[in-house]
């Protein structure tokens, strides 16, 4: 018999028609760090609808926790839960942790979507003062890894665990709010190789790399920024939420041999 045409090698056909993509996340816990923020939410919404139960973290703020509820309500609460954390709060990940722990006994997915940044001009060294520095490293690199390690034992336990954080094209450009934002997004990058060796092979670890967003996550952008940087992309727009939120989700449903990788999604931004 004729080797494509053994009852091996038609299995093996047969197995790569029913291959198993995009992978169904039913039953799957996903935590969304930053879960009320733009990215955040487009992120949950997405995981919902592929299957997923997504909790939702929000700083104890009146914003971000009307924020978060909205989100829940538009969700259903069945598939969808804020909980309050602040990812520069170790005290309040161990915290979270514990909850989830009680109540789902399991964590699958952990999405690093909280950030933080103030625009600082590049050549103003002065402005860039120590508190600012620290508090940009707290939030987009120390928090990052603080969430990855409280939850590394719940992910390794899932045997199928994920963590994808949020990066930046500014992590290689050298283009972005400021300076010490930069840094701490190739800190990200360079965090994401090292933890992608370190956690497998219980767990994938990704990063997802945006350009510019139309989102209200940097103060001070508006239309006219949005337009000009929209004119020098070569996809011709700025990303939407929806855009970084897709390529999150492929990281659980698409790119299941991937690990210690940064996904580009910046409409050629970079080039």
């Amino acid at each position: 018999m004729h080797p494509l045409t053994s009852e091996h090698s038609t299995q093996t056909q047969s197995e790569v028609l029913r291959a198993p993509f995009p992978k169904l996340l039913t039953g799957k816990i996903a935590l969304v760090m930053g879960g009320a923020g733009a990215i955040g939410a487009a992120t949950s919404r997405l995981f919902v609808q592929a299957g997923a139960k997504a909790i939702v973290t929000h700083l104890e703020t009146e914003k971000d926790t009307r924020a978060a509820r909205e989100i829940v309500a538009e969700l259903s609460g069945a598939h969808c839960e804020a909980l309050p954390a602040d990812i520069a709060d170790t005290q309040s990940l161990l915290a979270l942790k514990q909850v989830i722990e009680q109540r789902y006994g399991r964590l699958d997915v952990l999405i690093n979507a909280a950030g933080y940044t103030v625009p600082v001009p590049h050549g103003d060294l002065d402005a860039l003062t120590d508190d600012l520095i620290d508090r940009m490293f707290t939030v987009n690199w120390r928090g990052q890894f603080a969430a990855i390690r409280t939850f590394a034992p719940l992910l390794k336990a899932s045997g199928d665990g994920l963590v994808v954080s949020l990066s930046s094209i500014a992590a290689f450009t050298g283009v972005g709010s400021s300076i010490a934002y930069c840094a701490a997004k190739a800190g990200i990058d360079v965090m994401t190789k090292a933890l992608g060796r370190a956690l497998a092979p219980q767990v994938r670890v990704l990063a997802v790399s945006p350009g510019v967003v139309d989102t209200q996550f940097v103060p001070g952008r508006g239309e006219d920024f949005n337009a000009k940087v929209a004119a020098s992309t070569p996809l011709g727009r700025i990303a939407e939420a929806d855009d970084i939120a897709a390529a999150i989700l492929a990281c659980a449903t698409m790119l299941t041999y991937s690990t210690g990788h940064t996904i580009q999604v910046d409409g050629g931004r970079a080039l």
